[in-house]
């Protein structure tokens, strides 16, 4: 998939990725563009106005990244317990929408056009389905008991997943509020669709497994389980903590396993075997890991308080390169054709910036990705320095 040609527009200008008047946008492989990247714009969102008497609002954490189908939105969900729409095309802020009554961690897209599921943080652990047209929710999808660790969207129909620390895995259609399914699994905290829509993958960190179901059949066992713990025996990870993300690439040959250490893990996605460890020295930014908790009581102004992040890892849409945020500075890329030496793989290329990423996610249309921390960093490739 490394041919596909991916719509660019570098640098971008004040109106974002543009075009020339009724041109079409140039197109480059990913490959060609992947050690241009820069960021082009960012933003912060500035905190409410300080009460007398009171510490000054930190600046809201961004927790969730997602982009439409058509790749001209970008969705963050936010501490403040506010969700943001940025236009790629116009490089903007586009909306805001607020969920003070229910809070927001996790945030994504729907295929239909203005539609946003969204995990629940406050009253009850509810999925909630928003409307951006008018702000009204069209649907509430109850069952779960605890915190809702991820949500995943079929690649091709309205149907999603979504695993809790109740320990189970709910299967749904956005066009109707029951489940169409639930499996009970110890500690599945992640979730993630193959490109077919055909098979998806549940890892739990208290297993320290990777299951893979058929979609058409899920009440039965898994067709492939992956046993993670001999890779997290060589004493970087934790083996039972730091899980964040899990992903499959885009031609369905790999999966990627993001954590809050210091390497990711690149998988067969046949077999299950470690292609690769995914190596960064400065570690990730602090955040939680999925099914991970901030001690009891702690208050949320401390330094010492963790949000959670839905992973700071992600393929680029041919499935070559993988890219990271990191702590401090930079965005790593991996190269998943280059040699690894023991199995150990060190970024190919580092893109510069000044600042923690905890947040990524590639553009399924352009040769654009976005991170975000404090603030919200679109990046396009820089053609001056080719």
């Amino acid at each position: 998939m490394s041919s596909t040609p991916m719509a660019i527009d570098s640098p971008m200008g004040a109106n974002g990725l543009g075009s020339k008047s009724g041109g079409a946008l140039p197109t480059s492989k990913v490959s060609e563009m992947i050690s241009l990247f820069r960021p082009s714009k960012h933003f912060r969102r500035e905190p409410p106005a300080t009460v007398p008497g009171k510490p000054p609002s930190p600046y809201s954490s961004i927790l969730s990244l997602d982009f439409d189908d058509e790749g001209g939105l970008l969705l963050t969900s936010e501490s403040d317990n506010s969700m943001q729409i940025y236009s790629v095309k116009d490089g903007k802020h586009h909306k805001t929408l607020l969920s003070q009554k229910y809070g927001v961690m996790h945030a994504m897209f729907g295929h239909a056009s203005g539609c946003i599921l969204h995990s629940s943080t406050k009253q009850n652990h509810t999925i909630r389905y928003l409307s951006t047209h008018d702000n009204s929710y069209l649907r509430y999808f109850e069952g779960h008991e605890k915190n809702v660790t991820c949500l995943s969207l079929h690649p091709g129909q309205d149907n999603f997943l979504s695993c809790s620390e109740d320990n189970t895995l709910r299967i749904w259609d956005a066009a109707t509020k029951n489940a169409c399914g639930k499996l009970n699994l110890h500690g599945a905290y992640l979730a993630a669709w193959d490109p077919s829509g055909n098979v998806f993958a549940v890892a739990s960190p208290t297993a320290q497994t990777i299951l893979l179901y058929d979609f058409r059949n899920f009440d039965r066992e898994p067709f492939s389980t992956f046993d993670m713990l001999p890779y997290f025996q060589n004493g970087q990870n934790s083996p039972s903590k730091g899980w964040s993300k899990l992903e499959f690439s885009n031609d369905g040959k790999h999966i990627l396993l993001g954590t809050t250490g210091t390497q990711h893990f690149l998988l067969d996605a046949f077999d299950g075997h470690l292609k690769a460890s995914l190596l960064r020295d400065r570690g990730a930014v602090r955040r939680l890991a999925a099914g991970d908790h901030n001690p009891e009581g702690m208050d949320p102004q401390s330094s010492e308080f963790l949000y959670p992040s839905t992973g700071d890892c992600c393929f680029t849409p041919d499935g070559r390169y993988v890219l990271s945020g990191s702590r401090q500075q930079n965005v790593l890329a991996w190269d998943t054709l280059a040699s690894a030496q023991e199995r150990f793989l060190r970024p190919v290329h580092e893109l510069e910036y000044k600042g923690d990423s905890a947040v990524i996610a590639f553009n399924p249309r352009y040769n654009f990705f976005a991170t975000g921390d404090k603030e919200a960093v679109f990046w396009v490739p820089d053609q001056s320095l080719a």
